[in-house]
């Protein structure tokens, strides 16, 4: 495969990592250990619903203050071994970036999101890969954090064409509700009463010859976005959106969460957005991760096109979150249906998780076959574990590039890879800047090259698939593009 440091892409996104890197830097604490039988004073509190922070303690170790952190936020922690503080803060209503700047005082730390359960905070004297200690609450037991639980007392059918019974009739007949119709799958939705119901019209559905595939709606965590606000300040957006009349604009069907335009640079640049998970409720001062994705689309793109500074890209918002904290499989084909209906012809699934769902894999085949490129991202784990629905084989799966070229440290780097893009990008959001970082910004990134190519080239469907995977293409395992 051709590396993405021989194209023109990245070399001009090469240029961008010594600014980013700088703007991006978080600096923060002094350290040393209280003794353990020292009674400790005072609270913290990490309060979810108006993402503010209070804090009042003294004397508090760090090892204290950062199981209080994992207990309350339900990230990750690591601490590199050997750090250590003793903590005295008192601050209310601040935001986690600013909280916890104040908390971890002199050390350097990283927050970097999932795709598909919790973020991951390092905290570390010099070096990220020094963070090796996993730092969890007493009473918290170990997850790792990728979502494979599934919608209780649920289940998705998919009927043969030509079924004798209609979905109706037969969820009728075994108890059900159907509370999810894609009728040109040919796939549905079913509640039951109890898990006893659902074991039994699984085992009924099993025998049925009408029923091609039954599984469980497994879900998918809201992916989440650093709360560490950057140093610097975001460079200015060079792109304007082109009108056109003439059938060649190319829309991105970004599905994801919802997509904010107050306090954002995106709203010229979106369609009307659709929702298949009911009404958001986005606090308006909390960046979104659906706007952290668009956003980062749009400086790719900037880069991208050089000194053309019109676009006829658009993007397209699929909300497949709403107010919840995760998504389903059902919840995604249906956005992914939702997108292809509306004229995407590029769709970013910044997200993922590790089981595999028929469903979702069929839904990606139909529109795969109708000329959709599909890009989504590869996980934020730095293993070589297949992550879905990067690893279908019509998705292009995107991990992300670290500074110098090579595949970042955090990121998965299996034989699935397809391609890899930066996996960094400095976002403006209410007069400030944010630093996202991950494969979902670098399967952002690598969608903008995508849209970029079919609005300069025409070239679209399975050509311009084959092309990304080309110009973007890693090999994987050896951790160099």
């Amino acid at each position: 495969m051709q590396s993405l440091a021989a194209t023109g892409f990245a070399r001009r996104t090469r240029r961008l990592w010594p600014a980013l890197a700088a703007i991006a830097t978080c600096l923060c604490l002094a350290v040393s250990a209280r003794a353990g039988d020292v009674p400790l004073i005072g609270t913290i509190e990490w309060r979810a619903s108006d993402n503010l922070v209070d804090a009042q303690i003294e004397g508090w170790p760090l090892q204290k203050v950062l199981e209080q952190i994992a207990a309350r936020t339900s990230w990750h922690v690591y601490a590199e071994p050997g750090a250590q503080h003793v903590i005295s803060a008192k601050f209310k209503n601040l935001k986690p970036g600013d909280a916890l700047r104040r908390l971890l005082g002199g050390l350097n730390f990283a927050l970097i999101p999932s795709n598909s359960g919790p973020a991951r905070l390092y905290v570390f004297l010099s070096s990220q890969a020094g963070a090796t200690v996993r730092i969890e609450a007493p009473d918290q037991a170990r997850t790792e954090g990728q979502a494979k639980r599934s919608v209780p007392n649920e289940l998705l059918v998919t009927l043969k064409p030509g079924a004798k019974e209609s979905i109706d009739d037969l969820a009728k007949r075994l108890g059900a509700r159907v509370v999810g119709r894609l009728d040109a799958l040919g796939a549905y939705r079913l509640e039951f009463e109890d898990s006893a119901a659902t074991d039994a019209a699984r085992a009924a559905l099993a025998e049925n010859s009408d029923v091609s595939a039954i599984e469980e709606n497994l879900g998918f965590a809201r992916p989440e976005v650093p709360q560490v606000q950057a140093s610097g300040t975001a460079p200015p957006l060079v792109l304007r959106p082109r009108a056109v009349t003439d059938g060649s604009q190319v829309v991105i069907g970004l599905i994801d969460t919802p997509v904010q335009q107050q306090g954002t640079i995106l709203k010229d640049f979106l369609l009307p957005g659709v929702s298949v998970a009911g009404d958001s409720a986005i606090a308006a001062d909390t960046l979104s991760h659906g706007s952290a994705m668009a956003t980062t689309i749009l400086y790719g793109l900037a880069r991208s096109s050089g000194a053309s500074i019109d676009t006829p890209v658009r993007i397209l918002p699929v909300d497949v979150y709403g107010a919840s904290g995760s998504t389903t499989t059902f919840q995604l084909a249906e956005g992914i249906l939702e997108a292809i209906n509306r004229g995407a012809s590029i769709i970013n699934l910044s997200l993922g998780g590790e089981t595999q769902s028929p469903l979702l894999e069929s839904v990606i085949q139909a529109g795969h076959a109708q000329g959709a490129v599909f890009l989504a991202a590869t996980g934020n784990q730095p293993v070589t574990t297949p992550t879905y629905p990067a690893a279908y084989s019509q998705v292009i799966a995107v991990t992300a590039l670290g500074q110098h070229g090579e595949i970042a440290s955090y990121a998965n780097r299996g034989d699935f890879v397809d391609a890899a893009a930066p996996g960094i990008s400095v976002v403006p959001f209410q007069g400030q800047s944010y630093v996202v970082v991950g494969t979902s910004t670098a399967t952002a990134n690598a969608s903008a090259y995508a849209a970029h190519v079919m609005a300069t080239t025409g070239t679209r469907g399975s050509q311009l698939d084959a092309l990304v995977r080309q110009s973007l293409g890693v090999t994987p395992t050896a951790g160099k593009p």
